[in-house]
């Protein structure tokens, strides 16, 4: 229940809640008036808050008071800037139109006389107004007042040095600006915009003078590093971080200037003398950028030491280019980024020893990829091979890349790959155990980037080999030796690492030897194509090695990866066995079955494993080509499918391959009869596929008999189809009506037989052969009744079906689920 108070007791308690209204509501005006008085005041010190004024907590009614809200103006401070900005600038506008256009109109004595006093106020106002405590007014004077002696500059070249040259005098006069801004910055501390000014002012004076002066495009380049050196000190000892972000930023953009014209100079130079010059710009660069690295933070030395890094290598590198042939550049520059990674051992923070290391990995590693296009050419080049296969060798093997290949120009790509390996592979000898992290982070094992070094060595290593031949012109056999030679040894190191008892794991020196025997083994095959002795010498040592390094192997995945190779080989040694013997094609298509019977024997020895069964799918893969190869041939087609046949039968021998090898082998089987009674156009099969049917059968149920749990596709399907398609597509091209109702009939009989003892090959076989022999008889019937019913009547029945099996949807599903469910019981 709810208590409610005596009415005259309620009436006091609104009484008293109305009158702490009332003075709440005359604390809050009083308050809106003290803060109106305020904004009105913005630059004046704060009026203190009258004491009898003062808000007081009113119970439950008082909350926290803002000093603005959504409605509230813009803060006096944001004001009073957008005030002074605008007026500053509206004073520059009017005294550049004061220089430019009423200047004439004046005497010498009255221009120098309003420039200096207005410069001179300009100059002074700040100082008085910091004193007072109007910072913002002063930075707004102080802006004009640098506009102005800019002013002052260009009104004395006019009136006092009409005849200087203008390079010249500006020159001087932004020298003069820089150190007068400075020491006015300087003077005036708590200005912000002078000594950035400075700096800006600054970056001009060596750079006129170099062009006023007319001087050389190194003149320039050093005019740019002393300036950015300057830049770069005001960025590490300047005051104010305004100051050194655009000391930082000049020192960016015109120590990148000084060395872009060092390192143009140097590519172009055609002797050491005059590619000294440009080194000499280039190493002192490096030496700016190095010092800065060692002094910057740890962001910025990163940078700093890469550029270091780089234009010490452009330095020396250009020199040493011009005292080699043009084509080995490239050495020339990689040598230097070995000098210095094997030098760098002096003590530098680490950020920036890390920029150095950089540097030189971005040339090694541009170097490298100047050298690859030759191994590409030597591993795609002899596709085109595979079109004109044992035309005859060539006289040399780039007669037989078949690609156009500045082969004169890239004699160093070898050389090149070559000490790329020779470093990766002292990294990986001699490098640190333990590599230290960041400062703060646990220091880590260094066998990571080990490994990496170790295979990208194998892998830069073999590719220098690989090329090697193609780049001295060597002749095809001894390309083809050399290939095959490296194959060997890249599956030697494979299998070292996976031969041991331990060896349950792939390392990265262990992948790319395998990846590299594989692109290699493929590469040297289809060279192998020019010539018929070249094809059995390659394909047969392939064979070898690839067997030997599966059997040697112990890691599952490497074993089935050789061993499919393997067999991909001896398929290639059939297929050239044929044409070797002069047999077409299809001639030679049962030659080539024997590697597959070769697996499948095979598949006894390895059975119950993954390498077993990897060997036979792609022994499966040569019969496939057999099949091919037989095509054209009706004859030698039957062959190969009875041959085929023959092979699956033996394979189902075997408890776990039944299933699958039992039912394709009967598929081969009505396959091969099929075509060999269509090759001798029989056109009374049943003479032939009974005598066949009758004892398939008679097999059958002495199966069932045996084993009743048995299939009836296994006992019934193969002697059933022999006879059954045969005739079915006799019946389709014979046009009496004899053989279609002996055909139906026995279907028939065959479709009850499967429905009264639930055989599922009988129902399923009788009946499609049933239903399509009523299609053929109905077919002409059925096209005359079309062709005298409308046109509208066929898409009417076709929606009203639709609407019906719509509308009984769920019904017609389940029925297919019954259906599907009583053939699922069947054998």
């Amino acid at each position: 229940m709810e208590h409610l108070p005596p009415p005259a007791e309620e009436l006091a308690l609104l009484d008293r809640e109305l009158v702490q209204l009332d003075t709440r509501r005359v604390q809050l005006l009083n308050r809106r008036s003290w803060l109106l008085s305020v904004l009105q005041q913005q630059t004046a010190p704060l009026p203190p808050f009258p004491a009898h004024r003062a808000p007081q907590p009113a119970g439950r009614y008082s909350a926290p008071l803002r000093p603005g809200g959504p409605g509230r103006a813009a803060p006096p401070r944001s004001a009073q800037n957008v005030l002074l900005s605008l007026g500053g600038l509206l004073l520059i506008i009017a005294a550049i139109a004061f220089t430019l256009v009423s200047w004439g109109a004046m005497g010498i004595g009255g221009r120098s006389a309003v420039l200096a006093a207005v410069t001179v106020g300009a100059l002074v106002a700040p100082a008085v107004l910091l004193k007072r405590g109007l910072s913002s007014t002063a930075e707004a004077l102080a802006a004009l007042a640098l506009v102005l002696t800019v002013l002052d500059a260009y009104a004395l070249h006019a009136v006092a040095a009409p005849g200087a040259d203008g390079l010249v005098f500006a020159a001087v006069a932004s020298a003069v600006l820089a150190m007068g801004w400075a020491g006015y910055g300087l003077a005036l501390g708590r200005l912000r915009l002078p000594l950035p000014a400075a700096v800006v002012a600054g970056q001009l004076p060596l750079v006129l003078w170099a062009w006023a002066a007319g001087a050389p495009v190194l003149a320039f380049g050093w005019a740019l590093l002393v300036t950015a050196a300057a830049d770069g000190a005001v960025a590490l000892w300047g005051k104010g971080l305004a100051v050194r972000v655009t000391a930082g930023a000049g020192a960016a953009v015109t120590g990148l200037l000084a060395l872009l014209l060092g390192l143009v100079r140097s590519v172009s130079a055609d002797g050491p003398l005059s590619a000294a010059g440009p080194g000499c710009l280039l190493l002192a660069g490096a030496a700016v950028a190095l010092f800065g690295a060692w002094r910057a933070r740890r962001e910025f030395a990163l940078v700093a030491g890469c550029l270091s890094g780089l234009a010490a290598l452009a330095a020396v590198g250009g020199v040493l280019r011009t005292a080699v042939p043009q084509d080995w550049s490239v050495v020339a520059y990689l040598v230097c980024a070995v000098v210095l990674l094997a030098a760098l051992r002096a003590r530098v923070p680490r950020h920036a020893e890390r920029g150095v290391l950089t540097a030189a990995g971005m040339v090694v590693a541009g170097a490298v990829l100047w050298a690859l296009p030759p191994v590409a050419a030597v591993l795609l080049g002899p596709m085109s091979l595979l079109t004109d296969v044992w035309s005859g060798a060539p006289d040399g093997v780039r007669a037989a890349m078949g690609v156009s290949v500045p082969w004169s120009g890239m004699a160093a790509s070898p050389v090149v790959l070559a000490v790329v390996a020779g470093v990766l592979g002292v990294a990986h000898r001699y490098g640190p155990a333990r590599v230290a992290g960041t400062p703060g982070a646990p220091v880590t094992s260094g066998a990571g980037w080990r490994g990496a070094a170790a295979a990208g060595g194998l892998c830069l290593g073999w590719a220098a080999l690989l090329v090697l031949p193609a780049a001295l012109d060597a002749g095809y056999v001894p390309a083809v030796v050399v290939e095959m030679v490296l194959v060997a040894a890249l599956l030697a190191v494979a299998v070292r690492g996976l031969s041991g008892a331990a060896a349950v794991s792939l390392s990265g020196v262990t992948v790319t030897a395998m990846v590299c025997a594989l692109t290699g083994s493929a590469a040297v095959g289809v060279l192998s194509l020019a010539a018929e002795p070249a094809t059995y010498a390659v394909f047969g040592t392939l064979l070898v090695l690839f067997v030997g390094a599966a059997v040697r192997s112990r890691v599952t995945v490497v074993r089935v990866v050789f061993a499919c190779v393997a067999v991909l080989c001896g398929i290639v040694v059939a297929s050239a066995s044929g044409t070797s013997l002069g047999l077409a094609a299809y001639e030679g298509a049962p030659v080539v079955l024997a590697v597959p019977a070769v697996t499948v024997l095979l598949g006894f020895r390895l059975r119950g494993g993954p390498v077993g069964a990897a060997v036979e799918l792609t022994g499966a893969f040569g019969a496939v080509i057999a099949v091919v190869m037989a095509v054209p041939d009706a004859p030698f087609l039957a062959l190969v499918l009875a041959l085929c046949g023959v092979l699956a039968a033996g394979t189902a021998v075997r408890p776990e391959r039944r299933r699958i090898a039992g039912y394709l082998s009967a598929v081969l089987f009505v396959a091969a009869t099929w075509v060999r009674l269509a090759a001798s156009e029989v056109s009374v099969p049943e003479a032939y596929t009974l005598p066949v049917t009758v004892p398939a059968l008679v097999v059958g149920v002495l199966r069932r008999r045996r084993d009743p749990a048995a299939s009836s596709w296994t006992a019934y399907g193969p002697g059933l189809a022999a006879t059954l398609v045969p005739s079915l597509l006799a019946t389709w091209a014979d046009p009496d009506w004899v053989r279609p109702l002996l055909l139906g009939l026995v279907a028939l009989v065959i479709t009850l037989a499967g429905a009264r003892f639930r055989l599922q090959a009988l129902l399923l076989l009788g009946g499609a052969v049933l239903a399509l022999v009523a299609l053929h008889e109905l077919a002409p019937y059925v096209v005359q009744v079309a062709g005298a019913l409308p046109r509208w009547l066929p898409p009417a029945l076709a929606g009203v079906l639709l609407l019906v099996v719509g509308a009984t949807y769920e019904q017609r599903l389940r029925d297919a689920r019954r259906l599907r469910d009583a053939l699922g019981r069947m054998r």
